[in-house]
This record gives structure tokens, C-alpha cells and sequence, in this order.
């Protein structure tokens, strides 16, 4: 192909707000691409089934089209962006695409987390490539960071404020005392949250990034099923305000370390001390915090969603694969970033219950002599210790307790607190949110 495509012929699907900011940049920023790649970049399809919305761009007759399988088949388009979301007509466009022999970039980290297997077997069959930086971390460059910036590295640990939705929640209720429910509602007014937030409150959208980070850090897929999830609605502005008084941060967390039995992939809400970079992250920016064996420790950090920073990563994949093209060369790099005989290999997946880690608990009680040292009793007898107890509240009929632990396994704290909860002056179920002090 060297010396014979004399400019780059780019279609995208999906025309919603990420498609919108990349044709805007596309149109905008041609000359700036032209002096990258070498070669012009045109923009020369958009597919979408709203032709009539005005989204203020204007685009040459016959660019727009509503049948986005003829963006997949047209032979003027060298590199398909896939930008509809979800995992039905958006596989089925971007497939297509390959099979015609086109790249693909895509933002679509459902697609990949789910389908992840089946697309880099399509793309390496197909010998072309395929770019997602998009997918995780918004404008933040973490893909290409692990693919090539940390690729001499063994990676032992990711830790990643990965949701800009629940961060800004979490932000807000940190600093302005107040309880979820009223912070979402805030949020969805001002657009920052959907009308249903489950995807991202509940942590689902968390889990799909943290399948593709560990993808890029392992080589090997996990099955978005396999991670443990739990999503920040219980969190309350009496946990914060603990947190705050013994010094830490509440955030949703995306964690995967190597601890001897395979690779902890989890996520949830955690506390962790408010010196640490990680807690510093307000809003809706978004971090991730990696560490390799020989780089040690680096942290990525910027805006994580929005219409203009995720357009800045959909097109710095066009460029990328642009310089191939323009080469005559793809597939330099798998997908992946690992050259393995076979890319669905999953990773070994750590058994949740074995996880150890420091815990905090919030126990509401009968205000009765001997019922902290009945609890503590209990905590014992499943092999967990107390670093340190708060009771406040005294002389009232009902009172909280705040307790930390010492590391103790998932599965002991969960018997515990079973039995805990069964104890006759428990007086509601016992609320507990994992520590992490060793990022």
C-alpha cells in the first residue's frame, strides 16, 4: 500500500455527542492531521438514523447517511469509528467493517469488555487494526500508556477513579455533607448523570473499563461476571464524615493487584488516606494510579468523559492507524499489546472471598452495656482484629459504632458480620466499606 494511498478516508457511526466532537475535530483540525500523518485525513461518511437533527455542523451532500452498514462497506473509508454504544448494532457495524478489510476505532468499552475475544480474533484474522483509546479514561491516554509506554513492565497493580458520574458525587457529598439521592438528582438536572444512572452508580461501567485495563496488563480477558462490583448508593454522609475525621477519601475504586493466588479484580467503594494522590481527584476527572515492577509507580490523570476529550482520543487512534496505512502496515502492535497463540486466553482470576483487606464498619446499636464487647467477641472468633473503635452518641436509645480492622479475609468478614447482624441489639444491618492503604 506504500505510495499508493494518497490521503486517508475516515467514516463514522454514530453522530450522537462523542460522534459529534470527533467530525467537529475531523472538519477542524484537518490541516494539524494532514501534517501529522503525512497524507490528508478525510472525513467522507457519517452514519446515523437521525439525518434531520441539527447538531451545528455542516457537512458536504451526501456525507450523512442513515444506514450505517454502508459507513462498513464503503470502499472510500479506510478506517471505521464506531461510536453508537452497546454491544448489538455496534458490534455488528464495526465486524462488518473489519471483514470488509477497514481499522476500527471504537469508544466502546461495553463492547470490549463483553465481546473482547471475539473482536481481537476478527481483528487479527482481518491483519488490520484496531484503536480504543477512548474506551477508558476518556482524553487521559492510558491505553497507549500500557500498550507500549509501560510495555517492558510486569504490571502488579492498577488503581483507577475510572467513572466521572460517581466521582463527582462522591466529590460533592465530600465536600458539601450532603446525601446521594439529593447529589444525584443535582447531577441529572445539570446533565452530568443519565436519567437512569444504574450503569454507572452501580458500578457496571467501572467493571468494563477495569476488564480492558487488566486486558492490556495481563494479555489476558476477564469476563465482566468475574469481577466482584458494588456500586456507591449505600454510601452515606455519616461514612464520609468518618472517613474524613481518621483521615480518609471515600472513592469508587477499580482495583487489580496480583496477590500469589491470581489477579484480584474488583470494584467498590474505598476508603483510602487523604494523602494519597489518588484522593485529590475531584469532579469528574478521572486517575488511574499503575505500578510495574521496574517503572514502579506512575498515575495518569484528566478528564474522563465530555464531548471534546473523548473526540481528542477517538482521533489520536485515526492518526495512529492513519501512519500505518499510510506505511502499507498494520497489526505492529496487537490489539492486546501480547503476541500470544491464543489472544481469548483468560487471565486467573482471584476467588473474591480469598481478598484480604482492611475494613470499616458502621454498626447502629441498643446503647447497653457489654454490646461493643459482644461484637468484638465475634469479630475474634472469625480470626478479625480491631485497630481502632468510635462510639458516639452516648445515653441515646439507638447509637452508632465505628470500627476499623486490621486486615482480615473477605470471607471472615463476611461471616462475622452475619453473625454480627443477628446479635438481638443490632439494630439494622451493619454497613462496611473496604480500606486500601497499600496503593
Amino acid at each position: 500500500m506504500n505510495g499508493v494511498l494518497k490521503e486517508i478516508g475516515v467514516g463514522v457511526v454514530g453522530f450522537g455527542t462523542v460522534g459529534t466532537g470527533t467530525v467537529k475535530l475531523l472538519i477542524e483540525n484537518a490541516e494539524q492531521l494532514r501534517k501529522r500523518v503525512g497524507i490528508p485525513v478525510r472525513l467522507v461518511r457519517v452514519g446515523d438514523n437521525d439525518l434531520g437533527r441539527d447538531r451545528g455542523i455542516r457537512l458536504a451532500e451526501g456525507v450523512l447517511v442513515g444506514d450505517g452498514m454502508k459507513v462498513a462497506r464503503d470502499p472510500s473509508v479506510h478506517i471505521l469509528v464506531e461510536l453508537v454504544g452497546g454491544t448489538g448494532a455496534a458490534k455488528d457495524f464495526l465486524l462488518e467493517a473489519v471483514r470488509n478489510g477497514k481499522s476500527v476505532v471504537t469508544a466502546n468499552k461495553a463492547l470490549l469488555a463483553e465481546c473482547g475475544p471475539e473482536i481481537e480474533r476478527a481483528v487479527l484474522d482481518a491483519g488490520v487494526d484496531i484503536g480504543f483509546e477512548a474506551s477508558v479514561g476518556g482524553g487521559i491516554p492510558i491505553i497507549r500508556t500500557l500498550r507500549e509506554g509501560l510495555a517492558a513492565n510486569r504490571i502488579r497493580g492498577i488503581f483507577g477513579i475510572i467513572n466521572g458520574t460517581c466521582n463527582y458525587i462522591l466529590s460533592r457529598m465530600t465536600k458539601e455533607g450532603k446525601p446521594f439521592a439529593e447529589v444525584l438528582a443535582e447531577a441529572q438536572k445539570a446533565g452530568l448523570a443519565e436519567a437512569d444512572p444504574s450503569f454507572d452508580v452501580d458500578g457496571i461501567d467501572t467493571a468494563h473499563k477495569l476488564a480492558i485495563l487488566v486486558w492490556l496488563a495481563t494479555g489476558g480477558h476477564v469476563p465482566p461476571k468475574e469481577i466482584f462490583v458494588e456500586g456507591i448508593r449505600d454510601v452515606s454522609p455519616e461514612d464520609i464524615a468518618f472517613a474524613r475525621e481518621f483521615g480518609y477519601t471515600i472513592k469508587l475504586l477499580a482495583i487489580a493487584k496480583e496477590n500469589g493466588t491470581g489477579i484480584e479484580v474488583r470494584v467498590h467503594p474505598t476508603m483510602i488516606p487523604s494523602h494519597y494522590l489518588l484522593s485529590t481527584v475531584d469532579g469528574a476527572f478521572n486517575a488511574i494510579y499503575v505500578k510495574g515492577d521496574f517503572v514502579g509507580s506512575s498515575l495518569s490523570y484528566g478528564q474522563g468523559a465530555g464531548m471534546l476529550p473523548t473526540a481528542s482520543a477517538v482521533v489520536s487512534d485515526i492518526i495512529e492507524i492513519s501512519r500505518n496505512l499510510r506505511r502499507g502496515s498494520s497489526g505492529r502492535i496487537p490489539p492486546s499489546g501480547f503476541f500470544l497463540a491464543d489472544p481469548a486466553a483468560r487471565i486467573d482470576v482471584a476467588p473474591f472471598h480469598q481478598v484480604y483487606s482492611e475494613y470499616y464498619l458502621r454498626i447502629r446499636v441498643v446503647d447497653k452495656p457489654g454490646v461493643l464487647s459482644r461484637i468484638a467477641g465475634v469479630l475474634g472468633h472469625h480470626a478479625i482484629s480491631i485497630s481502632s473503635v468510635l462510639q458516639k452518641g452516648r445515653g441515646e436509645s439507638a447509637v452508632p459504632i465505628y470500627i476499623v480492622t486490621h486486615r482480615a479475609k473477605e470471607s471472615d468478614m463476611r461471616a462475622a458480620l452475619d453473625e454480627v447482624d443477628r446479635l438481638p441489639d443490632i439494630l439494622e444491618r451493619t454497613r462496611m466499606i473496604r480500606i486500601e492503604t497499600n496503593l
